[in-house]
């Protein structure tokens, strides 16, 4: 990858909603992705509405990072013929460009839109260059490969398509059990449509086998009384490895997670921040320190792999349950620091004694140990208790508005 190609490399967050927009922004991202009222496939988050989603762009745009609207859903024939007006008030809002699947939508957006840039959703599971190129011929600026390839796989498609179509890959999250997302087994088991944002994610559960002429009496699949979580798959994680996404011709790297919260898009798009920045400063020897490393550990998770980059990933599913690690929790957020205390708004509960780390972007967590604690009226007490409550903690250092308070769980 050449110099010019490294200074185009975009890190593209998650927003379901502004409070995760401004998540996002804040710690780094260059670009952010996130859905209407419609059309995106993500029904559960509150999403954004067209006055939000242009005062989003507005703010974005002021501080040099792109807005990509999500229209990944396969909408049925009822929803086609509102999908004209969608597209001229997203285009008005002024997003930067719109995620498609639906070769018919794309058609539409063209038509309706003509100067919107459009990327092609991985729910097109575009999985080789021949598909690529057709895409790009259909007026594609972009595609973002399936996440069932190889590094090799996705280096052939770079080399034998357009250099003015950019490759995007996923290199954080969770991975779906089935090809691409395209799934129906939600749609089965509970009427709730993968394929139009409403995933019930049954490929967590657990699952037992009953004998036909044993009404009611279950048995596990796997020799453990809970069951088998055959479907549940591992989470993505591949920030040791985004040199190797570089050379084989990623230009974007997509972080999964609109359904995430706030603190999970700030650590994990810092994280992904600081590895991307260090990869640029010295492309021929990548190597992050562990405490970067460490932060996409301190977020609710699943256990890690690399996915499909490096072979098909014999050790991509998790039996033993759902499978979710939470280790970290939000305390507070910092509003300033002045005359040796911080002040911060509570999230979660705190005491005094309690050790925490505030963490800054672009900074190693620093960890204090709380002394003291004084609400907003200045009165000392033991515990930050109440939600959303102002306080003050005595600390020397200078941190930014917008500062993550974090606290290990204390049973860990």
């Amino acid at each position: 990858m050449n110099e010019a190609d490294i200074s185009r490399l975009e890190l593209l967050a998650p927003a379901g909603d502004e409070e995760c927009f401004h998540a996002a922004v804040d710690f780094g991202a260059d670009a952010v992705y996130l859905g209407g009222q419609m059309f995106g496939m993500r029904a559960g988050p509150k999403n954004f509405t067209f006055d939000s989603l242009k005062s989003s762009c507005d703010e974005a745009h002021e501080r040099g990072v792109k807005v990509y609207l999500t229209c990944n859903t396969l909408p049925r024939n009822s929803e086609i013929d509102g999908f004209a007006e969608f597209i001229k008030q997203t285009d008005a809002a002024g997003v930067d460009a719109v995620i498609a699947t639906d070769i018919g939508v794309l058609a539409l957006i063209k038509k309706y839109a003509p100067d919107m840039e459009i990327h092609i959703s991985t729910q097109a599971g575009v999985v080789n260059y021949a598909a690529a190129r057709e895409f790009y011929n259909m007026g594609a600026k972009r595609v973002v490969l399936a996440r069932e390839l190889s590094l090799e796989e996705v280096a052939e498609i770079r080399a034998k398509t357009d250099n003015s179509l950019d490759i995007e890959c996923f290199v954080h999250g969770a991975m779906c059990v089935s090809f691409s997302g395209r799934c129906l087994l939600s749609q089965y088991l509970v009427d709730r449509d993968a394929n139009r944002g409403e995933c019930a994610q049954p490929c967590r559960w657990g699952y037992h086998l009953m004998e036909e002429k044993r009404p009611n009496e279950f048995y596990p699949i796997f020799e453990d009384e809970k069951g088998s979580y055959i479907l549940n798959a591992k989470d993505m994680c591949m920030i040791d490895h985004l040199d190797k996404l570089a050379q084989a011709g990623v230009i974007s790297f997509k972080i999964e997670g609109r359904a995430k919260s706030s603190y999970y898009v700030s650590v994990v798009t810092n994280a992904y921040r600081m590895a991307l920045d260090i990869y640029k400063k010295d492309p021929n020897s990548f190597s992050l320190p562990d405490w970067v490393r460490e932060e996409v550990f301190k977020v609710s998770h699943r256990a890690y792999c690399t996915g499909f980059f490096f072979g098909h990933p014999k050790e991509g599913q998790y039996y033993k349950d759902n499978g979710y690690i939470r280790e970290y929790d939000i305390v507070a957020v910092v509003d300033e620091c002045r005359d040796g205390r911080l002040y911060a708004t509570q999230r979660n509960k705190f005491n005094v004694g309690d050790e925490v780390e505030i963490l800054a972007k672009g900074e190693k967590p620093y960890t204090l140990t709380v002394s003291r604690i004084f609400d907003g009226d200045g009165n000392e007490t033991d515990t930050a208790n109440h939600a959303m409550m102002n306080l003050s903690v005595p600390c020397d250092a200078v941190f930014p508005k917008g500062s993550i308070i974090r606290m290990m769980n204390k049973d860990k």
